[in-house]
């Protein structure tokens, strides 16, 4: 099918090269190159993970050709190719979709950051994204994960599997159960403020990591936003929470030494001046809810994460046993963490007020 796949879309050439790509673990991703040596992104959509896939898509060729029209340079933007009857996906006969983007010459994708640089640059890239799409219409994107930031969903989810226990694995984790339960209700409070419109529904990408950021490979400046699967209407706290959760750790996600786990001040700093140096004007509400956005979005991961080893690991691929319960322990001590520099968090948020 990945072959058939290769001869579907409008290439400038025959396609006569294919193999794997990247580090996703989503979806299946291939490098195609053309004839005439042009290259191309193709990618098998995930079925497991996205339920409505031509939504999904809807939402990619809306976006992309909205940020097209703001961008001086080609790289600046992802580019979706046709298919040859002219759609943005193919459907093969197993019911897969696939679809294709132009290749980001003289781009490159990190996996972890070389230096402060490249962490602010992920961030002014995340802050230029919000900027760009500041105008389009964020109620009419469809949500390709339902609930997705519904962090009360998220503690509904984690009491049933608590209930039904189906792994045995419920006594094992009742210090983590009692740290998360304690935080319910500032867990809820950005979803209350949502619903309540304290705070303005925005296009957020919801996975903010440097890995989804293309630099350019001679200046290290950031070109391009990819991995739009997860744009969504939400918070802009989301975004900015999501990264710091991830990007300012001074430990691995799945790190076992807990004493090596703690949200670097420096980096957080650092996240908040690109982001906040690139996005444009948003509102004071929406400066004030970042610290709360990088708390709250590392309580639900850690909620998330604790969910899946009770059920038996069926959402996050494991390397090990005690996996999942490893990577929710690391975002309840970032959490911890976070409490202990609260006042020193919200003080370098004012400073922008």
């Amino acid at each position: 099918m990945m072959e058939q796949a290769a001869y579907q879309f409008r290439f400038t050439s025959a396609p006569v090269f294919c193999e794997d790509y990247g580090h996703g673990h989503i979806n299946r991703t291939k490098l195609v190159v053309a004839e005439d040596g042009s290259r191309y992104i193709m990618q098998r959509v995930s079925r497991e993970v996205f339920h409505d896939i031509p939504g999904l898509m809807e939402n990619i060729a809306a976006v992309t050709s909205f940020l097209e029209k703001q961008c001086a340079d080609r790289r600046g933007s992802l580019h979706l190719v046709p298919t040859l009857e002219g759609g943005t996906y193919w459907t093969d006969e197993a019911g897969e979709y696939w679809r294709a983007y132009e290749f980001i010459e003289g781009s490159i994708c990190l996996q972890s950051a070389r230096d402060e640089r490249d962490f602010y640059e992920s961030a002014a890239a995340f802050g230029n994204f919000q900027k760009q799409l500041r105008s389009f219409p964020a109620d009419t994107l469809h949500e390709t994960i339902p609930d997705f930031h519904n962090t009360p969903d998220r503690y509904r989810q984690l009491r049933e599997a608590l209930e039904a226990d189906p792994m045995g694995r419920a006594k094992l984790v009742e210090e983590e159960v009692s740290f998360i339960m304690a935080r319910e209700e500032e867990g809820a409070r950005l979803h209350r403020m949502r619903e309540e419109k304290l705070l303005p529904l925005r296009v957020t990408h919801n996975d903010t990591k440097l890995n989804n950021v293309m630099l350019d490979e001679k200046t290290g400046k950031a070109l391009c936003i990819i991995d739009l699967d997860t744009v969504m209407p939400g918070l802009v706290a989301y975004d900015f929470g999501d990264a710091i959760r991830f990007g300012a750790s001074t430990g691995a996600e799945d790190e076992k030494d807990l004493s090596k786990v703690t949200m670097s001040l420096a980096l957080y700093q650092t996240f908040l001046d690109g982001f906040l140096s690139a996005c444009g004007e948003i509102s004071a509400e929406e400066i004030r809810s970042l610290p709360l956005g990088a708390k709250t979005m590392t309580l639900e991961n850690g909620v998330r994460f604790l969910t899946d080893y009770l059920n038996g690991d069926r959402y996050y691929a494991i390397a090990r046993p005690e996996h999942n319960l490893d990577r929710a322990r690391t975002q309840l001590k970032l959490v911890s963490d976070m409490e202990e520099k609260w006042e020193e968090m919200n003080r370098l948020v004012k400073t922008y007020l």
